[in-house]
């Protein structure tokens, strides 16, 4: 139970190390962990442009550690956290 303890916390900072990279836009490392280089393709394919891309990126990256300290083993992907907002945002009149 303590390694695993140990593990989230180590995944959960390098998260946040990858994720403050991202923002700053200085990757300052070529040593990548598996879950890492899938989080890296999965943001590069969800393909967000423009100023939103750094709110999105803060939100994604709050939502993630919510569910880490709630117990997830691992980050969800950019593309699930998406998936997830658009299905907890309600439809408007317009929408239905």
């Amino acid at each position: 139970m303590l390694d695993e303890a140990y593990e989230a916390e180590l995944i959960l900072y390098r998260f946040n190390r990858l994720m403050r990279e991202l923002l700053n836009g200085t990757m300052k490392r070529n040593t990548f962990q598996p879950w890492e280089i899938e989080l890296l393709l999965d943001i590069e394919a969800c393909k967000l442009k423009g100023p939103a891309r750094w709110q999105i990126l803060r939100q994604y990256q709050r939502a993630v550690q919510r569910d880490m300290e709630d117990g997830a083993a691992r980050p969800m992907k950019l593309s699930e956290y998406l998936s997830r907002r658009r299905r907890k945002r309600p439809r408007t009149a317009v929408e239905a």
